[in-house]
């Protein structure tokens, strides 16, 4: 992914040499030729996903010679993905959200070893039977909401034996399907505690700035401006729900109608029709997805 941006955009090779740079290493290989299991590992997903929305979004202003701010009235991003709009909105820099994302995604794989956790997305449910689900499978061990997406697809995390038992009870009560997801770890949950402890410490030591833009907080659902509440956030974010439906709610209620989902795939674009069928969204990932987008400005 992202290998035609780079060859075609000098803004773009930019950003991924930046993020090779800043991890000692050349990950810009990994996203642009694989293999695919060692860009899967954690560590190597969240700070490639940043590289690549960043990537658009730096594309995007070098070609229109409009600055993110001039362009939107605010930003947002989907658990990492908050790292990636902290840097286009300038709280960030590019190198420090690597670092901080390479670190995030190892502390979070070993913070449960693997096999030990789980995260299960249920189809059909809304946020109601959701929590109901998991207060019932939880027992004595960890089972919680970890996204609520939209309406209709709220993401279960914990523990991998409370999870199982959350897949059953989904059946039982009328939830359309309940998907065990491949990942690594159970991301957002109270057994990512350690990771947060970790993420606190390098937080402290970040230069974090007033966002040019609003940045609406996975944690909170509302703008963020001021670095302390940055802070805090990210800290709460590794393991508190990621309240996107409930982002996506509150940016159109402050006048956003139009959404760009910038970077690898189009979940976002999908997720935003679904919560709000009447919010425009485009999703931007390539040179011809770029260049219909600068026509439409």
């Amino acid at each position: 992914m992202g290998q035609d941006l780079a060859r075609a955009f000098a803004a773009a090779r930019a950003v991924f040499e930046e993020v090779d740079e800043a991890l000692g290493e050349r990950l810009s290989t990994t996203i642009f030729d694989g293999p695919d299991e060692e860009l899967r590992l954690t560590r190597n997903t969240q700070p490639a996903l940043m590289a690549m929305s960043v990537a658009v979004i730096r594309v995007i202003e070098s070609e229109s010679g409009r600055k993110i701010a001039e362009l939107a009235d605010a930003v947002a991003g989907h658990s990492l993905g908050e790292y990636s709009a902290l840097a286009a909105a300038d709280a960030l820099s590019l190198d420090d959200a690597a670092r901080l994302l390479r670190l995030r995604g190892e502390a979070m794989q070993k913070a449960v070893p693997v096999g030990e956790g789980a995260m299960t997305a249920l189809l059909g449910a809304d946020l109601a039977l959701a929590k109901e689900i998991a207060d019932e499978a939880a027992a004595d061990e960890v089972c919680v909401l970890a996204n609520d997406n939209a309406p209709g697809q709220v993401v279960l995390s914990g523990s991998k034996t409370a999870i199982d038992r959350a897949v059953a009870l989904a059946g039982e009560k009328g939830v359309r399907k309940a998907v065990l997801l491949p990942v690594s770890a159970p991301f957002h949950c109270p057994l990512m505690a350690p990771a947060a402890e970790i993420m606190a410490t390098a937080l402290k030591s970040v230069d974090i700035r007033q966002p040019s833009i609003p940045v609406f907080a996975n944690v909170s659902a509302r703008p963020v401006r001021e670095p302390d509440e940055i802070r805090d956030l990210l800290e709460r974010q590794v393991t508190a729900m990621v309240r996107w439906r409930e982002c996506v709610v509150a940016m159109r209620a402050e006048g956003v109608e139009f959404l760009v989902d910038a970077g690898a795939g189009n979940v976002l674009k999908a997720l935003t029709r679904r919560i709000d069928p009447e919010l425009d969204a485009v999703a931007i990932g390539g040179t011809e997805d770029v260049d219909k987008f600068l026509k439409s400005l």
